[in-house]
């Protein structure tokens, strides 16, 4: 009796304990520091890295990981889709990835929700700041670099350059982070030309080339004589060149591709985020932000300037330097949208988060 009674706790027990496995409470919930040799790292892109566009340059931060000694994988072509958290999955169960990091702005619902399956691993977010930290995660952090701060300055190079007064602006999507990023070009833009206008065409979609090519040749036909871009291919600067016209290219330095005719490009370091937020997880130091850095921080840079006058490049390098001794604030008033209507009064400063929340359009752009 006592043997068939010890038999049915024990059966008991494995039952609980195979139940709490299932359901996720070998989890502890508790972020704790991951030694260097203990952690891995995956990463998700929404594109190839052989794009030369946004997922190359994420990939030249997790190069610099490696060469840190830390141990990363990634995937490429990530859908916006469930099937995003599917593949999250996959790196954590069959890779053993303990750090993940997710690249493109619509990764962010499937992020939370295996964020919320697997409260010990750490993950961010690249460029999704508010919808995710409204969710007040412990273990999520997002991520993004001030880049409209090189978008402003190479909007000067655009607006000196320009023959035509009519500047061509190939973009993805009409989401706040290519809002914001068009307005501080075109603010650029005018603050040297104030005749001039940015004329915009959205493909809704971050990388076709295709699309974008087609975009490109849309705003050259309307007489566009300087392409630019926030889309993640080198189509609109091989469309500009195909016409003898210049562009300003956008993630990664591309001059090798159309080097009589690319000007520069607003690129990223992304390294600068991966590298300080990992150190922060060995050290233990690590705590949910939304970390948000500029040119001061070298998070974001311009690239070399070429194919452009000298007093071009130093009304560039003027700027610069204002914006980062913090004299020139880029979204400071007075600043009127493209309606006429005043959106910052003189004299004073758009905060943080309504730049990050921008969604209206500068005087100047001409949004189709």
């Amino acid at each position: 009796m006592k043997k068939k009674i010890l038999a049915i706790i024990v059966a008991v027990l494995m039952m609980a304990t195979l139940f709490a496995a299932c359901n996720g409470s070998e989890n502890s919930g508790e972020l704790k520091p991951i030694a260097k040799e203990d952690m891995k790292i995956g990463f998700l892109y929404i594109g190839d890295i052989g794009d030369m566009g946004y997922s190359f340059a994420h990939d030249q931060g997790r190069l610099a990981l490696e060469e840190a000694g830390y141990e990363t994988v990634y995937v490429e072509n990530v859908p916006e889709s469930s099937d995003c958290a599917s593949r999250i999955r996959d790196l954590i169960e069959n890779d053993g990835c303990n750090v993940i990091y997710a690249t493109s702005y619509g990764h962010w619902p499937y992020v939370v929700e295996v964020a919320k399956e697997y409260p010990d691993v750490y993950f961010g977010h690249a460029t999704a700041g508010s919808e995710i930290l409204a969710e007040n995660l412990p273990n999520v952090t997002t991520y993004m670099g001030a880049v409209y701060e090189s978008r402003y300055l190479a909007g000067i190079a655009a607006g000196l350059e320009t023959k035509t007064n009519k500047i061509g602006y190939v973009a993805a999507m009409a989401l706040p982070e290519v809002v914001r990023g068009c307005n501080a070009f075109t603010l650029g833009v005018r603050s040297v030309n104030p005749e001039a206008t940015v004329e915009v065409i959205y493909i809704n979609s971050w990388y076709d080339p295709t699309a974008e090519s087609a975009a490109a040749t849309t705003l050259m036909d309307n007489g566009c004589d300087i392409m630019a871009q926030h889309c993640d291919s080198t189509a609109p600067q091989t469309a500009a060149a195909d016409r003898g016209l210049k562009s300003i290219g956008y993630n990664s330095p591309t001059a090798s591709f159309n080097p009589t005719s690319y000007m520069t490009a607003p690129l990223f370091h992304w390294d600068v985020f991966y590298l300080n937020d990992v150190n922060s997880i060995v050290d233990g130091t690590w705590a949910p932000r939304n970390y948000w850095e500029g040119l001061d921080a070298g998070m974001v840079d311009l690239d070399e300037c070429i194919n452009m006058a000298d007093s071009t490049k130093a009304a560039i390098e003027e700027a610069r330097a204002k914006i980062v001794d913090g004299s020139l604030y880029i979204f400071s008033g007075e600043i009127k949208d493209n309606k006429g209507e005043v959106k910052v009064a003189a004299g004073e400063k758009m905060a943080a988060e309504d730049i990050w929340g921008m969604m209206w359009n500068v005087e100047g752009v001409i949004a189709g």
